[in-house]
């Protein structure tokens, strides 16, 4: 363009390096911030409601164990507008005392706030 091409060569290559340094940044960043959310399963959410939750709560219509009626259903908290399931996802992080001592892994939180959150169209 400018009759050098080594200036020429030497400005594309600088060019090309901050591309993909950018990127490979952005690679490494994507996978922490979307990982759990892309996973999130309903279905395995269910399962772990029924396996963690369905003694003290109804999470389910065909939970095969009886829940408190004392405490919010399932149904109550995704309806509730303040229970998104970001929200709901940061308090499985850390749950209330009287909950059992479930250590949930961030999949395992994504995918019970994805069941909880869709039972607001139920």
């Amino acid at each position: 363009m400018f009759g050098n091409a080594n200036i020429e060569k030497s400005a594309y290559l600088m060019v090309r390096r901050s591309v993909l340094a950018g990127l490979a940044a952005l690679a490494l960043v994507l996978p922490l911030n979307a990982g759990p959310v892309l996973a999130a399963d309903p279905a395995t959410g269910k399962t772990l409601a029924l396996q963690w939750c369905s003694s003290c709560h109804l999470v389910s219509n065909d939970q095969p164990t009886a829940a408190s009626v004392s405490l919010p259903s399932f149904y109550d908290i995704a309806k509730d507008p303040d229970w998104t399931q970001a929200s709901l996802a940061t308090f499985l992080k850390d749950p209330h005392p009287k909950m059992p001592n479930m250590t949930l892994d961030n999949v395992e939180i994504s995918n019970l706030a994805s069941y909880i959150n869709s039972l607001s169209t139920d």
